[in-house]
């Protein structure tokens, strides 16, 4: 049977319904790569759901075929970065997000794990920065402004480092009021 766009694009819906449901959906995802060799969301989709089941080798390779795929999938750079951190590549983690934002100036989320990485790696500086770019970009961002705020703590800042974990509990994150506490 040659598939049609049709049963493709029934497949799709198919999967994104079953998204939840992780081992589900790398199934369906399976299935729908054999379908579609070419379909580069079902690979970024499956790469998604294999990180989530702890499968980073895995995740890795999908998230690979899908750049592959289409070489301007920004956020497939950007969460191939996040699973490379995880394996502590933070060097490979760092390139994808430096990618991706090249291929979207405005993503505060590769901004944000980019500072997050740069953190790791004891890149201070370099992590504020990224930090205060996702903010500039997500003005309501409270991870970027909680792990800037303590980072600055980190680099005795500490009035500055306050004033970021008030706004990243202001905007929501609930682990700021205990940093907060510590140092006040």
């Amino acid at each position: 049977m040659i598939p049609t766009a049709k049963f493709i694009a029934d497949v799709h819906r198919q999967v994104i319904a079953h998204a939840g449901r992780t081992k589900g959906a790398i199934a369906d995802y399976s299935i729908a790569v054999n379908i579609e060799p070419n379909f580069a969301e079902a690979y970024y989709n499956r790469g998604n759901a294999k990180a989530d089941i702890q499968d980073y080798n895995g995740a890795i390779a999908d998230f690979t075929k899908a750049i592959e795929i289409n070489p301007g999938y920004g956020a497939a750079y950007c969460n191939r970065g996040i699973v490379k951190g995880k394996l502590h590549d933070y060097s490979g983690a760092i390139v994808d997000f430096c990618k991706a934002l090249e291929i979207n100036p405005k993503d505060s989320t590769a901004y944000y794990n980019r500072g997050r990485t740069n953190c790791q790696l004891n890149e201070y500086k370099e992590a504020i920065a990224d930090f205060s770019d996702a903010i500039r970009i997500n003005i309501k961002y409270a991870p970027a402004y909680f792990n800037r705020g303590v980072v600055k703590l980190i680099l005795d800042q500490k009035d500055s480092g306050l004033l970021d974990l008030y706004k990243a509990k202001y905007y929501g994150d609930d682990q700021a009021d205990a940093v907060i506490k510590k140092y006040c």
